[in-house]
C-alpha cells in the first residue's frame, strides 16, 4: 500500500472513531484535545500532499487516544478497540 493510500485509510478510520469517543474523565481533556489537533494536522498535511507529515500526525493522534484508553479516561465502542492496544 502506498503512503498516500495508507494515510487516507488511517485518517478515515480515525474520523469514524472520533465521532464515537466519549470522554469519561476531565483529566483526559487536554490529551484528547491534543489528539484532535494532530488529527486536524493530519488532514491538513494530507490535503497538501505532504504524506509523510500526515502519517506522522495521524500516528501521534492514535498514540494519544491509546494512552487515554489505557488510563480508562475515554470510552469507545467495542468494535473500535481492535485498533488499539487495550
Amino acid at each position: 500500500m502506498e503512503l498516500e493510500e495508507l494515510c487516507k485509510s488511517e485518517i478515515e478510520k480515525m474520523e469514524s472513531i472520533l465521532k464515537e469517543v466519549m470522554v469519561k474523565d476531565v483529566r483526559a481533556l487536554e490529551v484528547y484535545n491534543l489528539a484532535l489537533s494532530y488529527f486536524t494536522d493530519a488532514k491538513h498535511f494530507f490535503d497538501k500532499k505532504d504524506f509523510v507529515r500526515a502519517f506522522e500526525a495521524i500516528v501521534i493522534c492514535w498514540a494519544y487516544l491509546d494512552a487515554c484508553l489505557h488510563f480508562n479516561f475515554l470510552e469507545i465502542p467495542e468494535e473500535f478497540k481492535k485498533h488499539f492496544t487495550v
